[in-house]
């Protein structure tokens, strides 16, 4: 049952940074490409029927870790307090900018907030880049299971690393440029005229970085984490995942070329599940890597609650999944198509 937990927090993780991923980089984005309050407007509303309901899919894989692998929450919030707070306002903080800038009308004010809803999407993005780099880099975990990580010390991935370094900071970069491209499309596919042109130029432009940033962060994994491949060795199906990086990413310049503006859009869909589940794929069955020294890495079996209650879960687990499937398909249904400030309610979106 403990593999089953782990594929099912590494798809809840995936569908959060897939759903809430397009409406973060349409957030870094809109006030480079929104030149007005009606485009500004557009963008909120392009977003706002999802947005809240996206974040949901944070908590619930919060809520999976925390009854699957109560050592790997524990042992998380020990080292990883000062950015999880960090987070948690930032995350308030984006709320805040898009509810106030739709319920005040003065123009002062909308510019404020559409300042701080865009400072906070970006950081957002560099932040959970940066969690996900220290993940694959591992922490320096102590014999009792727990760490502790300055937020940053000489820049350099060692046994006693920070938070931040070189290696998660460019994951950082890689997560935004990658989310700003996904939210960037997005907004192609439900926007018109101007807004729409600048979305897919923005698209246009940053694709070569995201491109190469994709092959230059495989290389940095490469040399900062060398045993990193040992499950692709061992089990060279894995190769198939680099493949579909590499394909995805050229399916998403095609379809974009084309002005398919959907097709372009699944193609960064299928991008950042593909980069999740290679990195999945090389930490199995690590769930936190140690980096002073593998005896120490929390896994699957040693981090697992008990089978009987994984067991049980996993049944009301089901159940709950398939509730919250039935509402985000009569959601997205019921607000697919362009979107147009005349069909909107009076709070903006």
């Amino acid at each position: 049952m403990s593999t089953i937990w782990f594929m099912i927090v590494a798809v809840m993780v995936a569908i959060y940074v897939v759903l809430d991923g397009f409406d973060l980089g349409a957030g870094a984005v809109h006030l480079f490409i929104a030149k007005d309050d009606a485009e500004r407007r557009t963008v909120i509303r392009a977003i706002g029927p999802v947005w809240d309901g996206n974040e949901v899919w944070l908590l619930a894989a919060g809520g999976t870790l925390y009854f699957a692998f109560p050592q790997l929450y524990a042992s998380g919030f020990s080292g990883f307090y000062l950015p999880l707070m960090m987070v948690l306002w930032l995350l308030m903080l984006r709320a805040i900018g898009i509810e106030f800038r739709t319920h005040i009308q003065e123009s002062l004010w909308q510019g404020f907030f559409d300042t701080i809803f865009g400072v906070s999407s970006i950081l957002l993005t560099i932040f959970f880049g940066a969690a996900l780099g220290n993940v694959v880099r591992g922490v320096p975990l102590n014999p009792d299971g727990y760490f502790f990580e300055p937020l940053w010390t000489n820049w350099r991935v060692g046994a006693q690393n920070g938070i931040l370094d070189w290696y998660t900071v460019m994951c950082g970069v890689v997560a935004l440029v990658t989310l700003v491209v996904h939210g960037s499309l997005y907004l192609a596919t439900k926007t018109e005229g101007t807004l729409n042109y600048r979305a897919r130029k923005v698209a246009s432009w940053l694709w070569p970085v995201q491109a190469l940033l994709t092959i230059f962060s495989l290389i940095a994994t490469v040399y900062a984490v060398p045993h990193i491949l040992g499950n692709y060795t061992r089990w060279p199906i894995g190769f198939l995942v680099p493949a579909l990086v590499i394909g995805s990413l050229v399916y998403m310049y095609l379809a974009h070329s084309r002005r398919q503006e959907k097709g372009a859009f699944l193609a960064s869909c299928a991008y950042i599940i593909a980069m999740l589940v290679g990195a999945v794929f090389a930490l199995y069955p690590n769930v936190l890597p140690a980096s002073t020294g593998a005896q120490y890495n929390l896994t699957i079996y040693n981090s697992a609650a008990g089978a009987h209650g994984l067991s049980v879960g996993f049944v009301w687990w089901s159940i709950g999944m398939v509730l919250a499937a039935v509402y985000f398909i009569f959601v997205y249904r019921m607000f697919r198509g362009k979107v147009r400030l005349e069909e909107g309610s009076e709070h903006g979106y």
